[in-house]
């Protein structure tokens, strides 16, 4: 309910921009770009409340609170003032001009939903994870399919907002689709509170900051320390389970040998300090000096994650600019250029079968690994499916600028090509993130630690963010250098005198850069290991991404 309500905002805020607030198509794209990335941004700040301080549960309510809040102040602002005169921003009647306090209003209003949607989305994801016990073998196994089927929730949610809240906006009935969001951000709001009696909770685990700060003070400190001990001399708390933090202990691994300097035991430190009243930042244990590795190992998947978030945002905004430019007519039936992200959501949930029911126990077989396909392995094919999906949109573009008119005022609808020719394009996106983003969402919650999962499952967000700002400075790039000597440039604001086609071409090359290094960090990245885990972690310890 509450991504039905997120997406009917943001599936059609590029069109809102255009026809309502009367704002050119690259600069429509670019701040919803950046808005999109602000929504991921501030996941960085929930999970960080979470893990450290409120809890999961908690941060979850609050963070729901905050985003039906900017819904209503969004409703209200389109309904009293933004819509005026009455039935513009259809596309066909334009709107009025706007006072700098209605368009502040507006904007507090949609960063509100940014703040609320982006701190609640990396803890329910986790606080769901919670509610299974990795260390019991049914749970476990349905924990790891759970972040398939939360994937697959999170795209049926949408799926109403792309159709049914996207004709609708799409007709200029904007207040009624804001206010259908408004009512389902509420509703979801008062399941999840219902359900309070039936959680596992799990307490907040302290500043992960400090901990961090910690074991560089300690590190530093210790720079004169010639000869480094074996990893079963390092100092490390006695019992299964760390008594500091009650998270379990992480069985040390080799390379950042700077950081093994903090948990080494001097002379002094031997002689003066007793174990279980050790100062942290003099002395750290294991556990905590291989959160730091962990971290540090996990920096390079992510940053390659980046461009592939580049690609995805393209759906929500050129892919529905391009959209708006063919022929959306069937008979007499108008098809919203936004409510063609359906076929993203159908391709999910398809390719979500037939992975899980499919590819994954076909693989299994074939490489005698019960687990099929790593995490890592399968976010690489979703970086393939990504540039599959950038060429068939450029060659898509190539088609519909040859029966396009140049000489319209208006060119919305100006070409001749079906928008159905966009679905292919469509159904790649939509395969990509079965493997990209799902296998994200399982990777960084498994590897982070236990004190982490919530910025775990943050940095998958945050991928996203950073892709939005990434690809709003990219249009700015290209636009500065294309838009010359009289030339319109690739984006236009009327795209039949641009060349949207290259702009594809160039992300599908960038993705297959990105595709390169991706494979090398993969190759060199190591699992972490938790003490008591069999040997099926182990296994893991060298990830290799065969594509």
């Amino acid at each position: 309910m509450a991504t039905l309500a997120f997406f009917g905002v943001g599936v059609n805020l590029v069109l809102f921009l255009t026809r309502v607030l009367g704002q050119d198509n690259a600069k429509a794209a670019n701040n919803v770009s950046k808005w999109t990335g602000t929504v991921y941004l501030f996941s960085l700040l929930g999970a960080f409340l979470s893990d450290s301080y409120w809890g999961r549960y908690k941060t979850c309510a609050i963070f729901q609170a905050i985003f039906v809040i900017g819904l209503v102040s969004l409703s209200l602002s389109a309904s009293i003032f933004l819509l005026k005169p009455k039935g513009c921003g259809d596309g066909q009647s334009p709107c009025g001009s706007h006072s700098a306090f209605q368009l502040a209003f507006f904007n507090l209003s949609i960063y509100l939903i940014a703040l609320g949607n982006g701190g609640y989305q990396p803890n329910i994801a986790t606080f769901g994870a919670d509610q299974f016990d990795e260390e019991d073998p049914i749970e476990g196994y349905s924990k790891i399919a759970f972040f398939s089927y939360f994937y697959l929730a999170l795209n049926l949610g949408s799926l109403f907002s792309n159709t049914v809240l996207g004709y609708f906006e799409n007709e200029g009935m904007w207040a009624i689709g804001f206010w259908a969001s408004t009512g389902s951000a509420i509703l979801a709001l008062v399941l999840f509170l219902y359900g309070t009696p039936r959680y596992r909770h799990f307490e907040p685990k302290g500043n992960p900051l400090s901990r961090f700060s910690q074991v560089l003070v300690a590190a530093t400190r210790k720079l004169k320390v010639k000869k480094m001990p074996s990893g079963e001399d390092l100092f490390e708390l006695e019992g299964k389970r760390c008594s500091e933090s009650g998270d379990r202990k992480i069985l040390h691994t080799q390379g950042f040998k700077f950081l093994d300097r903090a948990a080494v035991i001097t002379q002094k430190e031997s002689n003066q300090m007793d174990k279980d009243t050790h100062n942290p930042w003099h002395l750290c244990t294991v556990t905590q000096v291989e959160e730091v590795k962990c971290i540090l190992r996990l920096l390079p998947i992510w940053l390659c994650t980046i461009l592939y978030s580049v690609v995805f945002t393209q759906m929500a905004s050129l892919f529905v600019e391009q959209g708006a430019a063919m022929k959306t007519t069937i008979s007499s039936f108008h098809i919203p250029p936004a409510g063609m992200s359906s076929f993203d959501i159908l391709s999910v949930a398809a390719f979500i079968f037939i992975y899980r029911r499919v590819l994954d126990p076909l693989v299994a077989s074939r490489m005698n690994n019960a687990k099929g396909l790593t995490e890592l392995q399968r976010m690489g094919i979703g970086l393939v499916i990504a540039i599959l999906a950038m060429v068939a949109a450029g060659v898509v573009e190539c088609f519909r600028l040859n029966n396009a008119k140049t000489d319209c005022p208006n060119c919305e609808g100006s070409s001749s090509l079906s928008i159905f020719w966009q679905i292919p394009q469509y159904i790649l996106i939509g395969a990509s993130e079965v493997f990209m983003y799902v296998g994200q969402l399982e990777f960084f919650n498994g590897q982070a630690p236990d004190g982490l999962k919530s910025f775990g499952s943050a940095l998958c967000m945050t991928s996203i963010s950073l892709g939005n700002y990434v690809s709003s400075l990219l249009v700015t790039i290209v636009m500065r250098f294309s838009a010359r000597d009289n030339m319109p440039g690739w984006i236009p604001g009327n795209l039949n005198k641009g060349h949207l086609d290259l702009f594809y071409f160039l992300l599908a090359a960038l993705t297959t850069v990105d595709l390169m290094v991706y494979i090398a960090c993969a190759k060199w990245y190591k699992y972490i290991k938790f003490e008591g885990k069999s040997g099926d972690n182990n296994a893991n310890e060298h990830a290799e991404l065969r594509v």
